[in-house]
């Protein structure tokens, strides 16, 4: 079987660098120990690493204090932290067509369950939002504005600048969903008006699975919705409520922050926007060569201004599942199909009907090779029946 080309880079990108793999083995094998709760030197040195990568990622962000940037699980785990511990009662929030699931469930479940009201604003033909539209949707009990940085359906980036100042001049808090962004783009919280910023690590951050977090700007009054241990004062019967405490509890996923410290470096090391200019130029490459087909159509790829490098499309005739199944099979390329857990975005392209489409997302280690080959297997797809 010839080698995988893997273009679901927007799922998670793969492979990592060597550099990520072998720290994670290194540093685990020899510091593997529970940071913050015991004084040998081991323990210190493995706390060393952990405050190392929250001022690398603080750094990163422009931020100010590395406590206030905390870890977990994932975007989704940070979010639905953020989400719960901002609402109260009667409060109205502002998000967009654009978001992830791991937006729209929290939200959708807060409405339910009658603490909150959401207003969802829709985007442009082109796939980006207007931020018009955002402040027409402010009202007086607004407590927050909730955006998708980048789309992981149409990779489209959106104007967080000029969002993040109707957010100060209408005295609510922005929320930015950085998962697709966060190591592909520049992310400066004080430039753009950001008061909460989430991330995950197993995309452009370059980092494995399981791990992720946020960063909350001072006085911000983020409430703790989970409690445990923390290593420290351990006779207080609450959970602490200083930083990083307030968003952790319990053992942390110390392998997971060691492969993130090793990702960021080595985003660091190869330059931001070398990488993105690499990536989007293979976009665009792939972009034309697909929307020359006979049969194909993409979705919202204009150009390659306020773009990440993810396109998406369909094949006349055939369902999106279809498609994915075939470039598996018979071409051994990797993609996703479906909704991408992201159905309002689908709700805009008129493609929830024909179950989604087909995303190729491209990431640092693609070859233009990849690219031909992937133009070449879709157009012999869409030959079958047109």
């Amino acid at each position: 079987m010839s080698k995988l080309i893997y273009l679901d880079n927007s799922a998670t990108t793969f492979p990592k660098p060597e550099e990520v793999y072998s720290f994670m083995d290194s540093f685990y094998r020899n510091h593997g120990v529970n940071p913050g709760r015991s004084g040998f030197d081991a323990a210190i040195e493995t706390e060393e690493m952990v405050t190392n990568t929250r001022s690398m990622l603080t750094k990163l962000f422009n931020g100010d204090d590395p406590d206030r940037l905390t870890f977990s699980y994932n975007a989704s785990d940070s979010l639905n932290m953020i989400l719960q511990g901002l609402s109260e009662k009667g409060d109205h929030v502002v998000t967009t067509m654009l978001e992830h699931n791991s937006v729209l469930r929290p939200l959708y479940h807060l409405e339910m369950d009658g603490t909150i009201e959401v207003t969802h604003v829709p985007f442009d033909k082109h796939g980006y939002l207007d931020p018009d539209d955002i402040k027409k949707a402010i009202k007086k009990n607004t407590k927050m504005v909730v955006v998708n940085h980048s789309s992981n359906v149409i990779g489209t980036i959106q104007p967080l600048m000029e969002i993040g100042k109707i957010c100060k001049d209408n005295g609510v808090y922005f929320v930015v969903d950085g998962s697709q962004s966060a190591g592909a783009i520049p992310i400066d919280m004080k430039a753009m008006g950001i008061d909460v910023l989430v991330f995950t690590g197993h995309k452009c951050l370059m980092g494995p699975t399981g791990i992720g977090g946020s960063y909350v700007m001072e006085g911000i009054p983020v409430k703790g919705t989970r409690f445990g241990g923390t290593g420290v004062r351990s006779a207080v019967k609450t959970h602490l409520e200083g930083f990083p405490y307030r968003l952790e509890c319990g053992t942390m996923n110390l392998v997971g922050v060691a492969g993130l410290n090793a990702g960021v470096n080595w985003v660091l090391d190869k330059g931001m926007a070398n990488l993105h200019k690499q990536e989007i130029e293979l976009w665009d490459n792939l972009r034309k060569g697909v929307q020359a087909i006979p049969g194909v159509t993409t979705y919202c790829a204009e150009d390659t201004n306020n773009q990440n490098p993810v396109l998406c499309l369909n094949v006349n005739g055939f369902e999106a599942s279809d498609v994915g199944t075939m470039l598996d099979v018979d071409f051994n390329i990797a993609c996703r199909t479906g909704l991408h857990c992201a159905p309002k975005v689908h709700e805009l392209l008129n493609t929830v009907d024909i179950h989604g489409c087909v995303r190729l997302s491209i990431g640092p280690f693609n070859t233009q090779e990849h690219i031909d080959l992937a133009i070449e297997a879709v157009a012999d797809v869409a030959s079958i029946k047109n």
